[in-house]
Order: C-alpha cells, then sequence, then structure tokens
C-alpha cells in the first residue's frame, strides 16, 4: 500500500438478510463492489484529500498539460480557490488522430513539478497496460477514460497497481456494466476504485453527452465504492458546467471533477468546456454555500 494512500473502510461480511446466511444470498455479478459483500461506504484517502467522506472533493485543472505556464498557473488557480486535487491529461486519446495527443512524459514531470508547487495530489490518465509503471511512479491516482472503460485488459493490470484507479462510465455502459469494469479492478487486487459520472450518448444532440445524474443514487445504492461527476465532459459548453456540478452535490455525489484553464480561449484540448478563472471561484463559493444545506462540507 502507497504510504499516501490508504482505504479507511475495510470490507466487511454482512449479517444474513432475513435471516438468510451469506452464503445463500444472491450475490450481483460485481460481487466486491456490491453493498451485499460490504454494507459500509468506502472511503479513500489520497494525500490529504479523502474521497467519500462527508466532505465534497472537488477534482479541477486542465483538459491537458500545454506547457509548464499554463500548469503551474492553472494549479494555483485550483489551490487558491480551494479545490483538493489537480486533474492534468499527459496522454490524450482523442476523436481525431491529428488533434493534440498530449505531452506523454513531459506532461508527467510537468505534473509532478505542479504537485511539488502547489501541493495538491494528481491525477491523470493511462491509455495502456505498458504505460502503468511509468504513470504510477508519478501520479496520484490513475484514471481510466470513456474509452478504456471496458478495456478489461487494461483495468486487470490496474488491479495490480497500488495507486486509487478513477474509473469513468463508458459512452455507452449501463450502470451494471460500469460496475462490472469496476469489479475486474477489485478481483485482480486493487480495492481502491473511484467511480467518475462523466455522461452518456443518448439521441440528444443539444450537448456533448447527457450527464446521467440519477445514476448517481443508483450507484451509491448498489455500491460502497466512492462517486463523483464529471459535468464538463457530460455537457462539452462551459455555462452549463457550475449549475451540474451544484446538481452533483445535492443528489449525493461525493465530488466532481471539472476542467479548469488559466486562458480557456487559448485551450489545446476541451477550451469549450473549461471554465475561466473566475468562473471556476464562484463555483467554489457557491458550493461552499451549498453544501450544509445537504450536511456536507467543501
Amino acid at each position: 500500500m502507497n504510504a499516501n494512500c490508504a482505504v479507511i473502510s475495510e470490507p466487511q461480511t454482512p449479517p444474513g438478510i432475513v435471516g438468510l446466511p451469506i452464503d445463500r444470498q444472491e450475490l450481483p455479478p460485481y460481487r466486491l463492489a456490491s453493498r451485499v459483500a460490504h454494507q459500509d461506504s468506502t472511503a479513500i484517502r489520497v494525500r490529504e484529500a479523502l474521497i467519500g467522506d462527508p466532505k465534497f472533493v472537488v477534482i479541477a485543472g486542465p483538459c491537458s498539460v500545454e506547457d509548464e505556464h499554463q500548469l503551474l498557473s492553472t494549479a494555483g488557480i485550483v489551490k487558491d480557490s480551494g479545490a483538493n486535487i489537480l486533474r492534468g491529461g499527459a496522454f490524450k486519446p482523442r476523436s481525431s488522430p491529428y488533434s493534440f495527443q498530449g505531452l506523454e512524459e513531459e506532461g508527467l514531470r510537468l505534473l509532478d513539478k505542479a504537485r511539488k508547487v502547489s501541493g495538491l495530489p494528481i491525477v491523470t490518465e493511462v491509455m495502456d497496460s505498458s504505460d502503468i509503471p511509468l504513470v504510477e511512479s508519478y501520479a496520484d491516482i490513475l484514471q481510466v477514460g470513456t474509452r478504456n472503460s471496458q478495456n478489461f485488459s487494461l483495468l486487470k493490470n490496474l488491479g495490480k497497481a497500488r495507486k486509487p484507479v478513477l474509473l469513468k462510465r463508458g459512452l455507452m455502459t449501463t450502470v451494471d456494466e460500469f460496475l462490472m469494469s469496476a469489479e475486474y479492478i477489485l478481483a485482480s487486487g486493487n480495492s481502491e476504485v473511484i467511480l467518475c459520472e462523466r455522461g452518456i450518448r443518448t439521441f440528444e444532440t443539444s450537448t456533448r453527452n447527457t450527464l446521467d445524474l440519477s445514476a448517481v443514487l443508483v450507484l451509491k445504492e448498489r455500491t460502497h465504492l466512492p462517486v463523483i461527476v464529471d459535468p464538463s465532459h457530460a455537457v462539452g459548453i462551459s455555462r452549463y458546467v457550475s449549475p451540474l456540478a451544484k446538481a452533483a452535490l445535492a443528489v449525493g455525489a461525493d465530488g466532481i471533477m471539472v476542467e479548469v484553464h488559466c486562458d480557456p480561449e487559448k485551450a489545446l484540448c476541451d477550451g469549450d468546456q473549461s471554465l475561466g478563472p473566475e468562473d471556476f471561484r464562484h463555483l467554489m463559493n457557491d458550493l461552499r454555500i451549498m453544501a450544509p444545506l445537504f450536511n456536507r462540507e467543501v
């Protein structure tokens, strides 16, 4: 177990349901992720951040690491506004092969520098099993993007990693399929899994995807794993991000992950959905005002 990362709640065997012994109860196929096998909610500590605690966790940062100035400037904004974890992509899976693909290891080195300067833990995406050792040597949390949510070989190998995994829901996966993806990681030995609802593909074209906030309620009922929401990738339009981030707090998510950029108009990736410095500060202030209404803290 990494010294900076610890699972707070250990799995417990629940009592039989209405007198039925646990070994005769019907377990869902995602047995390790289910509340049948583990009734208490799991909280995962990542340095100073606790994900799954009554405190609402905010993960924020740019879609992609572009250069040192952009990353350190954004990290400063994120830190000063009160966010808990810095996000940034070093390896970027893009729909077009001609789009910016990320700085790769140089991006990881810049994320490491941003962590040292800001004091914030970092989360970044890993796209290929061969990259796990490299990314794990830099990151505090390993992210699985939506396109890899059913890359079972990658998920099994992440089960051998010694860092928490943030698993995003696939564009076309059901809640049960999402939990089965988490099960691959859990069954391979890594009990530190954070689920992320980031919107699914529907017939609606007004937004980039459709944010399924009802999935948060279903997931919190079915699994003990922490659940966060990514409204930025769900809608793809920056002016809709803050209202949906606040809605995530209202429905009981454990946190949010939002894209923030020091200058969104110049972003190399997803500038249209990124919050600028002032918009992010306003969002953080609104969340602090709202949180006590739901017995939470930001």
